[in-house]
């Protein structure tokens, strides 16, 4: 039986099981009545359905590498393209799902017809994926453009229902350039779309007619020495459609900012020293913008109303914690989820127009009469002495001071990550109150070149990833060696991908602090990672040959001291098997003597039971070797 069942607990357990745990972890943003009927009892706030999104017709979709269309309920799916193979693929999201991209078709707004990507992989250099669960393991190779080398190409494509004709946008040679945050104009006869160079130092917001495919104007260009990394659409005002918002952290911090159709920039919208982190949509009555930011504080997610008349904020939560929102469509009222260090799910119905806020739902606390670790949330300063970093810690159950615990740091450190927010239980992670259960203190700090802190803080890792981040986690160590019930000869370290960089750097690089470390999905040599994301911050490696020596784990292999074991998936497409193999033949090379486990079959992240097992398997080393 699961512990959690719409947020109550079964009482009768007194310690969460890891099954249990793993499967809170997976829902606890769920953790509400079983159908969400939004009525607020005999209260007329909202019709049931306003929050649905309806279906439409046609429905587009892609099946083997081609896009189809239905023209309704078990029609027959007409083709839109027909030469779709895994080298030429149709409608799905391209440039590695770089630059916010998610998906690769999008319906006009009268849905008479539908812009895609078409992106050919030919030229890419095939990974070698093996499928080892045949008779004899089959050879499935995956495109994958490392940094330095042949990316792949990509265009732009209308298909108009009506006519059964496509258009190609005239893009010219669109060799190592990069095509994102696609928009249709509202009333359908132009698309705007965002272009950056393969350097990623420059980006431009161009706009096509959609029946011609010609470029008409170019409407902003925007250069940074470092990079430049356009995540949004433009948003279109819905009671003047020549003048949209567009979002940029130009000014050092992602904000929003008014133009008009012809290129001229009205004003900037937001200002300060915080984010806008989402543009959740429009209110027409109030003329107003309804976003997310963290204008209340740095770990934090608040609903605000942006008049776009004059620039005028309204907070439209409680300014406290994490919140998200879903609009209705004329944007009169929204649905406010939320959660705070000590409330684990609240759902709110408000009324944008009155500023009104209802509360529709409570959860209940679902960890009331179990044994639950202490959590909390501080500062420190990071390595360059000045900028304020933060950190959860998580202390066992009957935590006793005069003792000395075990302490494991987990660590993520890279772009577009957070690990510290001011959610439920400081955003911990279900594993962390299992190994608190366990009889470990758990130590998460969000070092600088993490998310939502502004450009300088993101920026400061160019060119050398892993460097600062490491001065600024062994502040962290600092910090908890000077605790007397951290036990400083029991220190481990753990991540994934990007943390699993971070932990063999970390052990690398401090041989002599950390005593274990469990590395997943680990990238080793950034030559090996893919060109989009790899490029962006390290240059490639002919540019920048220095940075690329100096993060590499290869000329580390060597330093290793502790006890460290490396978990990936067999057939992982993001950060491929061969960054590990080539790690362990520095080992072998060095007389480093690793342990290695590998899950046939699974990618990047482990899903399901191997999620369970995966954790187990990390549990157990640490009880192993550092308890």
């Amino acid at each position: 039986m699961s512990l959690i069942s719409y947020g109550l607990p079964a009482q009768e357990q007194k310690m969460f099981s890891l099954e249990d745990l793993m499967y809170y972890g997976k829902n606890y943003r769920e953790m509400s009545p079983q159908r969400l009927d939004l009525w607020w009892r005999g209260h007329e706030l909202v019709n049931k359905d306003t929050l649905a999104e309806p279906v439409t017709y046609p429905q587009v979709f892609v099946r083997d590498y081609n896009i189809y269309y239905q023209t309704s309920v078990g029609s027959e799916p007409v083709a839109v393209t027909v030469d779709g193979t895994r080298q030429l693929v149709y409608g799905e999201a391209v440039h590695r799902n770089e630059f916010g991209i998610e998906n690769g078709l999008f319906l006009s707004p009268d849905s008479s017809a539908v812009a895609f990507y078409r992106m050919d992989q030919s030229m890419v250099t095939d990974y070698p994926q093996v499928n080892t669960s045949t008779r004899i393991a089959t050879y499935e190779p995956d495109a994958y453009p490392m940094a330095g080398m042949k990316s792949h190409k990509v265009t732009i494509g209308i298909y108009t229902f009506a006519s059964g004709k496509t258009v190609w946008l005239d893009l010219g040679d669109v060799t190592d350039r990069y095509f994102t945050n696609i928009t249709w104009s509202p009333e359908g006869t132009e698309l705007y779309l965002f272009e950056v160079n393969r350097d990623q130092t420059d980006s431009s917001l161009d706009v096509y007619d959609s029946r011609t495919g010609r470029k008409l104007r170019t409407l902003y260009r925007e250069h940074d020495d470092k990079y430049t990394e356009p995540l949004n659409p433009v948003f279109f005002l819905p009671w003047d459609s020549s003048r949209f918002l567009m979002m940029s952290q130009k000014s050092g911090f992602m904000h929003l900012y008014l133009m008009d159709t012809e290129g001229k920039m009205l004003k900037q919208l937001t200002d300060g020293s915080f984010v806008v982190l989402e543009v959740l949509g429009f209110c027409e009555k109030t003329r107003s913008v309804i976003i997310a930011s963290n204008e209340a504080g740095c770990l934090q997610r608040n609903l605000y109303a942006v008049d776009v008349r004059c620039g005028k904020r309204t907070l439209l939560d409680n300014g406290k914690g994490v919140h998200y929102g879903k609009l209705t469509k004329d944007g009169t009222l929204l649905l406010d989820t939320y959660s705070t260090p000590d409330e684990p799910r609240v759902y709110e119905i408000t009324d944008v127009v009155k500023k009104k806020r209802t509360e529709y739902f409570r959860a209940a606390d679902p960890w009331k009469g179990y044994a639950v670790p202490q959590y909390s949330c501080g500062t420190l300063k990071a390595a360059d002495g000045v900028t304020d970093l933060y950190y959860r810690m998580v202390l066992p159950p009957n935590f006793d001071a005069s003792k000395k615990y075990p302490t494991v740091v987990y660590v993520y450190g890279g772009p577009h990550a957070r690990n510290v927010m001011a959610s439920w239980h400081w955003a911990s992670r279900p594993w962390e109150t299992y190994m608190a259960q366990r009889g470990y203190i758990l130590f998460i700090l969000d070092n600088r070149g993490s998310s939502e802190r502004g450009k300088d803080f993101e920026q400061v890792t160019f060119r050398h990833l892993g460097v600062e981040e490491m001065k600024d986690q062994m502040c962290g160590v600092e910090y908890l060696k000077s605790l007397p019930y951290v036990d400083a000869d029991r220190l481990g370290v753990h991540g994934w991908s990007y943390g699993g960089f971070m932990t063999i750097s970390l052990m690398a690089d401090y041989p002599d602090v950390f005593k274990v470390g469990v590395a997943g999905g680990p990238v080793i040599d950034w030559k090996w990672y893919e060109v989009m994301y790899g490029e962006r911050y390290m240059d490639t490696p002919q540019q920048n040959p220095e940075g690329y020596a100096e993060t590499s784990l290869i000329n580390k292999a060597h330093n290793i001291k502790g006890r460290l074991q490396i978990i990936i998936g067999m057939n992982d497409p993001t950060c491929v098997p061969q960054h590990t193999l080539q790690f362990l033949d520095a080992c072998v090379k060095s007389d480093v003597q690793p342990d290695c486990f590998f899950y046939p079959g699974e990618g990047h992240n482990m899903k399901d039971h191997a999620s369970v097992h995966l954790h187990e398997r990390i549990t157990r080393y640490f009880d192993d070797f550092l308890k």
